[in-house]
């Protein structure tokens, strides 16, 4: 075979853009080693012909996530009646077993009062200073929860002090049930004649009903003294001022009576039959009426 056909079949298996390029420097006659020359050179400076290797996807060369920082799997669902994974409770036909675990607890429940009691008998002869601690601590106990009883609302009690008023007024049988009812209403002298007085912490001013002030006071309005310019409103409607009245308020109480002077306003349209003692004048004098058993007005 001549360098001719040898070179040829070099450049048929070039191919492409390489075999353009070489045939464009051919020389005949030429040796082989030249066009081999000649097609590295090629290769080096244009780097046709080249083959190109692909670059692996980032996706691949990411390791993999561990399995401890996956997302938790979907947990199994059960039925909260009998625990079995073929159904749910809205479709489940066995008997639950609530019942015998309320079985188990009241026996233990009943085992342990029996060692309770085991543990802390005592004998008629034992003395005072040998009883247990515990004994005496519950028996305090149930008779304290007992004396927070409130009375019953009867109409023959008499009104002695303020905390007698406050226990009958309460319409509530059992419970601390201060706040039901009419509890914040209590019995004070007004210039020597009893009244009825609501100590209420969400009315801002003092005030009082005509109707009621005419009832208790018939000679009240030659000490009123006028009032302009202010305006009134309750929860329900607007209320109209008839003027001012200065009353002293005597709170008795065998622990120490409250004299306090006041000045009431006068409402044209309040219906209540009683004197609203509102919050000025209970944050001046410090009375206290919230639900403790220390509350004495």
């Amino acid at each position: 075979m001549s360098d001719t056909m040898i070179n040829m079949k070099i450049l048929r298996k070039c191919g492409g853009e390489l075999e353009h390029a070489i045939k464009s420097r051919w020389v005949e006659p030429c040796s082989t080693q030249y066009y081999i020359n000649a097609m590295e050179d090629i290769t080096t400076r244009t780097r046709i012909g080249k083959t190109w290797t692909k670059i692996p996807m980032e996706s691949k060369m990411i390791s993999k996530i561990p399995r401890e920082n996956r997302r938790p799997e979907r947990p199994v669902l059960k039925c909260h009646k009998c625990g079995s994974t073929s159904n749910l409770a809205n479709t489940c036909t066995k008997k639950t077993k609530i019942n015998e675990v309320q079985i188990i607890e009241e026996i233990q429940f009943t085992e342990e009062k029996e060692e309770y009691d085991q543990d802390f008998a005592v004998s008629e002869d034992t003395p005072v200073e040998d009883y247990p601690i515990e004994n005496i601590t519950s028996f305090f106990q149930v008779t304290e929860v007992h004396t927070h009883l409130p009375q019953y609302s009867e109409d023959c009690y008499n009104l002695i002090n303020i905390q007698d008023a406050r226990m009958c007024k309460t319409k509530s049988a059992r419970g601390k049930g201060y706040t039901a009812g009419e509890s914040c209403i209590t019995s004070v002298l007004m210039n020597d004649i009893e009244a009825k007085v609501n100590l209420d912490t969400g009315a801002f001013c003092t005030c009082v009903g005509k109707d009621y002030l005419q009832a208790i006071l018939p000679g009240w309005k030659s000490h009123l003294f006028p009032i302009e310019g202010v305006q009134f409103s309750s929860a329900s409607n607007n209320m109209y001022p008839f003027g001012i009245l200065e009353i002293n308020f005597v709170f008795p109480h065998p622990a120490g009576s409250i004299r306090m002077k006041t000045e009431i306003v006068v409402m044209d349209n309040c219906t209540s039959q009683h004197i609203i003692l509102g919050n000025d004048y209970l944050n001046i004098y410090g009375i206290e009426i919230n639900n403790h058993k220390d509350r004495y007005f």
